[in-house]
């Protein structure tokens, strides 16, 4: 499922020519954000409900490089989720479906009052129920990784 669409703005390339390392976090920063916008967390959600989302892990790897212009689309699957986490798995993709960036993460709901895990709103759970879930059986390849140099 798509999640968000942008480019690679001229501030986010750095002296190598692509985009650098810290905005692809930034990038999947703002497709959390989407997210929670999809979910009725936006300003205004956040102000009625007194919730929003942290992010508490991720796990981000590269693949391919990003220019300044190329246009990017971030998808993300469902992978888990219990009354006040998300594990969430999103691909950055470029023009040509090509994978350039995975980002596995762990979200907790919180109060913002206070400042505690808190289980979902009501209506935001109704939103989580209405988004693809992808089982166990069907999770992408690259889910679950860790870091190690191979021997």
């Amino acid at each position: 499922m798509v999640v968000m669409e942008s480019r690679v703005v001229p501030a986010w390339v750095d002296y190598n020519g692509h985009m650098n390392d810290a905005e692809y976090a930034r990038v999947f920063s703002l497709a959390v954000e989407a997210l929670m916008d999809r979910l009725g967390l936006d300003d205004a959600g956040r102000a009625q409900h007194g919730y929003t989302i942290f992010t508490l892990e991720t796990h981000l790897c590269y693949h391919r490089e990003a220019h300044e212009g190329q246009p990017l689309e971030v998808t993300l699957t469902l992978l888990d989720r219990d009354a006040k986490r998300l594990h969430v798995f999103f691909e950055l993709l470029d023009e040509n479906n090509n994978l350039l960036a995975t980002s596995e993460q762990m979200l907790m709901g919180m109060s913002q009052e206070s400042g505690r895990p808190a289980p979902f709103p009501a209506p935001v759970e109704a939103a989580l129920d209405a988004l693809p879930h992808a089982e166990r059986s069907a999770w992408p390849a690259l889910v679950g990784r860790t870091i190690g140099i191979r021997r």
